[in-house]
């Protein structure tokens, strides 16, 4: 276990114990929770869904939304990079091409939070993952 040599360091380890903890609360019925998941292979991270997957852990947090936000792997959608997946329960998961920084924040206000579908749909049959 590294040394605590100051306050923000402890700051920092409380922080993370309690993400940890919310996630495995979470874990237990993710149904009951706005899923989120950012395609995260190598041409997702080439095209900032690292940035796009922050944002929504941080949209989601501010607005006190208890979503579970989770990486997964390629959708097969390279060419819509960044991709992701919305699903909310009991709802049919919708998937979301091209979607940056700005528009990870509008998916969150518009849609998760008042069900209003925005642009960038990925229209094909799809199932969840």
């Amino acid at each position: 276990m590294t040394k605590i040599k100051s306050l923000s360091d402890l700051q920092k380890i409380k922080q993370d114990v309690e993400n940890r903890l919310d996630l495995r609360e979470k874990s237990d019925h993710p149904e009951r929770f706005v899923q989120i998941r950012v395609a995260m292979a190598t041409c997702g991270i080439a095209s900032g869904a690292r940035e796009v997957m922050n944002a929504f852990i941080e949209k989601t947090a501010q607005e006190n939304i208890e979503a579970v936000v989770t990486q997964t792997g390629c959708m097969g959608y390279c060419y819509a990079e960044p991709t992701v997946e919305i699903h909310k329960p009991n709802e049919t998961p919708v998937v979301y091409g091209h979607v940056d920084v700005d528009k990870a924040i509008a998916i969150v206000e518009k849609y998760i939070k008042e069900g209003e579908l925005l642009d960038g749909i990925i229209p094909v049959n799809y199932q969840t993952i």
